[in-house]
């Protein structure tokens, strides 16, 4: 067994036998075939008088045999990675080789005195075909078992029926052999002791961990199908982490049905994001690409978390053009060679710029007239905003003020405003100035839909305004910059402690991608003057999320430290304000919500007051002015607390 083991490992460590010594084999096995045939038909005696030219007959055969052979490819192939379109080839390949056979002895009837009969050539075509098949699949499998020399790992399936066979299927036919399929698990009860491929089905319950460990199974890996129940199982993934068995998921996958293959995509370890419990969205994607196909379309912002995934959704419609603009020099370097990359035939133009430079921002939207904007740009860290309340109102305010301002002016249909939780009963200076901007955007809306006699909204060539502004609203996106999630992952590689400011603290989050694409169908359906909000799902408490990677990184020794609530922090961020409701939409995760209208004259006095105020940069008396414009804002752990009395 022991030189079987080796003659085997040396084999297959090899890349492939050459060609020539398969069709060797091959050769063989069907001369093989023609003696086992004759000797069928014939008979004994027969087959022993006649051998030698028989054999002789059968050596020359293999000339129409090897036409069949090259016209099919039979040889030139991995046979160790054989698959029934191969074995169907070697039928066809034999067929072509009796056939020719069969014309050849037409016309030469008695060969080299040794006739072949039909029926002989019957049983050559079945029994080499059954001894080529044979031989491919004793390979085949002497390849699976001797492959796991190599260094691999017993894991379990999380999905059974199609996923589950499909996840199994792409781990088989993996040339590094990395992983061996040794059972599957299913929350279907009825499918308790069924056998898939060979392998038993396990039940998703309380005892799946220790069978794990009783068996030795190193990895789960979650098929694609089954990846939103796996992340309602919490406990499960608690034990299984706490077991130190590694999870596998493949990335999430676009139009994902039965007929998608699995072998374009890897596997890797999760990470927190992969985990948190959160319903798949599905968007109107023609609805959308009817809107922006075609189309100019002006992401500002676009450097940033929220602003590059927008940029990569958009691009996808194939708009006419894409006019990108961000203060970030290097971020946008990177953007530009990302469109160049993948997206080169949408023409795109990357400008470094701030939006608040009135003289710049006019000039793009004179040359390019967007259809579309879609304003990402904002100072978006609370604790940055709290010290300096001067820059938010420039930069938050005064920004959406210019650019919401020439969308008037030069005609762009829609204007989408990407908002936050914290513009919501805020408790800091951020989330004040994005309401306020809110603000802006809602009252800009409701007097160009009243026909704006009265505030010269016009078109620069004095049609009236034809603008729709809509407003989107959501909490926290995994992964973004400066999010929790960055900032504990590199934590925890310089061995903690990992800082959580209280731990009560509570936070929705969302996917970046999955905030985008609701962005882009809030932006569609929208009309004008709404202000849409996001369902985030469950909120998750900080330190458990700080837990859970601590046990994901395998660092038990990395604390979790307590700091305090920052100036301005809530513990709990809200999507509605107290005196808001919403109501629904045509998509289940996108509902309206019903906020408090302003006259657009007062706003805008009250806003060119604010500006105003920001050139003193007197952080009190911007404040002030900020709590007189937005009565609900009341600070929290801030030295602003003092206005509020």
């Amino acid at each position: 067994m022991n030189f079987i083991s080796k003659i085997a490992s040396w084999y297959f460590q090899k890349n492939s036998l050459p060609y020539w010594a398969i069709l060797g084999v091959d050769c063989v096995l069907i001369i093989f075939s023609g003696l086992l045939a004759n000797y069928l038909v014939c008979g004994g005696s027969s087959f022993i008088g006649h051998f030698w030219p028989l054999l002789f007959e059968l050596v020359l055969m293999q000339i129409p045999f090897f036409i069949g052979f090259k016209l099919f490819h039979t040889y030139s192939g991995i046979i160790r990675y054989s698959s029934f379109v191969d074995l169907a080839r070697v039928f066809l390949a034999n067929l072509v080789g009796v056939t020719i056979t069969y014309l050849v002895f037409t016309v030469f009837p008695h060969g080299l005195g040794v006739s072949i009969s039909i029926k002989a050539l019957v049983y050559i075509l079945l029994i080499g075909t059954l001894l080529l098949w044979l031989e491919r699949v004793i390979v085949k499998t002497l390849f699976d078992t001797f492959s796991f020399a190599q260094k691999t790992y017993r894991v379990f399936i999380y999905g059974t029926r199609h996923g589950g066979i499909s996840v199994a299927k792409s781990i088989r036919n993996d040339v590094g052999k990395k992983y061996v399929v040794k059972g599957f698990v299913t929350p279907d009860v009825k499918m308790k002791g069924k056998y898939l491929m060979g392998e038993p089905v396990f039940i998703d319950d309380k005892d799946l961990v220790n069978t794990m460990r009783m068996k030795n199974i190193t990895r789960l890996i979650v098929s694609p199908w089954q990846a939103d129940h796996f992340r309602t199982r919490e406990q499960l993934i608690n034990d299984l982490i706490a077991s130190n068995i590694k999870i596998k998921m493949m990335p999430e996958i676009e139009n994902l049905d039965e007929n998608t293959d699995l072998q374009h995509y890897q596997f890797h370890e999760v990470e927190i994001e992969d985990l948190l419990p959160r319903d798949r969205i599905d968007v109107d994607m023609d609805a959308i690409a009817q809107q922006l196909h075609d189309k100019v379309i002006l992401i500002t912002g676009a450097a940033g978390s929220i602003g590059s995934e927008m940029v990569h959704q958009v691009a996808l419609f194939h708009p006419r053009k894409m006019v990108l603009v961000d203060q970030a020099e290097t971020p946008m370097h990177n953007i530009r060679l990302l469109m160049a990359d993948r997206f080169p035939d949408v023409e795109a133009l990357t400008i470094v710029a701030s939006i608040c430079n009135e003289t710049c921002m006019t000039q793009l939207f004179a040359e390019h007239r967007p259809d579309y904007v879609f304003h990402a740009a904002a100072y978006k860290h609370v604790p940055m905003m709290e010290d300096n309340p001067a820059m938010a109102v420039q930069n938050n305010v005064l920004g959406t003020h210019v650019i919401a301002d020439l969308a008037v002016k030069y005609g762009t249909k829609k204007f989408v405003m990407i908002s936050t939780d914290k513009a919501v009963n805020p408790t800091n200076v951020m989330g004040c100035s994005k309401r306020i901007c809110e603000i802006y955007c809602q009252s800009l809306n409701k007097a160009i839909a009243e026909g704006g006699a009265d505030t010269s909204l016009t078109q620069v060539d004095g049609s009236p305004a034809v603008t729709q502004f809509v407003t989107t609203r959501f909490g926290n996106v995994l992964g973004s910059n400066g999010s929790v999630i960055p900032l504990f992952r590199e934590q925890i590689k310089k061995g903690g402690p990992i800082t959580v400011t209280h731990p009560d603290i509570i936070r929705y989050f969302m996917l970046i991608p999955e905030a985008c694409k609701l962005v882009l169908e809030a932006g569609t359906m929208g009309h004008g003057g709404e202000i849409f909000v996001f369902d985030m799902d469950k909120p998750v408490k900080i330190v458990d999320l700080a837990k859970r990677m601590i046990a994901l990184s395998h660092a038990p020794n990395v604390k979790i430290e307590f700091t305090g609530l920052r100036e301005g922090e809530k513990l709990y961020e809200e999507v509605l304000n107290d005196a808001e409701h919403t109501k629904p939409t045509k998509h289940p995760k996108i509902m309206v919500a019903s906020v408090r209208e302003y006259d657009y004259k007062d706003v805008l006095a009250n806003e060119e007051r604010l500006i105003r105020a920001s050139y003193s940069y007197d952080d009190m008396a911007i404040v002030r002015i900020m709590k007189s414009i937005v009565p609900e804002y009341i600070s929290n752990n801030s030295k602003y607390s003092v206005l509020d009395s």
